[in-house]
């Protein structure tokens, strides 16, 4: 387990027994998420398959009273994970995290309410897997643009050959979605 540097936002890696058929691993288990600090009763899974590397998808997040925390692995290829901490009177508000997941490590990241969520792939063929914690809600959904400057995060990509969704090419910059103390 590895905590970042945001608090709540956790790296883990889950043990895999491998022999000369390939490996086990557990990728999730109640009482050792719990023991991380990973509490959440999860209601969905989610899949996204990503064709290009390049392919930018968020910044991602739901506000009240629908907010998600997520639980990201890689199963095939490799993407960098971001966090962007949106928790109003958070030390780090506005701070992210970014980590290299891939489905080679099978390390994960928990990402607790109150973040926005997106990653980049790395490698041809991505396939991300993660559990949320809240359904899908389209009234509260909300996006971020993934270039925004004041965020500051360093992507694998050149803005101009990023494969990206016409929603998430659209998005706002985090000053432009108004009030923050209304997200959570």
């Amino acid at each position: 387990m590895l905590k970042k540097e945001i608090d709540g936002v956790v790296e883990y890696t889950p043990r895999r027994f491998g022999d000369d058929r390939g490996y086990f691993a557990e990728t999730f288990n109640a009482r050792t998420y719990e023991n991380l600090g990973i509490r959440g009763a999860f209601v969905q899974d989610n899949e996204s398959l990503s064709a290009e590397p390049g392919t930018v998808r968020g910044l991602h997040f739901q506000m009240a009273p629908s907010p998600q925390g997520k639980l990201i692995r890689i199963i095939r290829g490799a993407a960098l994970d971001v966090a962007v901490d949106l928790r109003v009177g958070s030390e780090t508000f506005g701070d992210h995290v970014a980590v290299r997941l891939d489905g080679a490590t099978g390390n994960q990241l928990w990402i607790p309410p109150g973040f926005a969520h997106g990653f980049c792939t790395l490698e041809p063929d991505t396939l991300v897997a993660y559990k949320v914690t809240a359904y899908h809600d389209p009234e509260t959904d909300r996006c971020i643009l993934w270039t925004d400057p004041e965020l500051g995060i360093d992507w694998p990509v050149d803005v101009a050959s990023a494969t990206l969704s016409a929603k998430d090419a659209a998005a706002p910059l985090l000053a432009d979605l108004g009030d923050p103390t209304t997200f959570f």
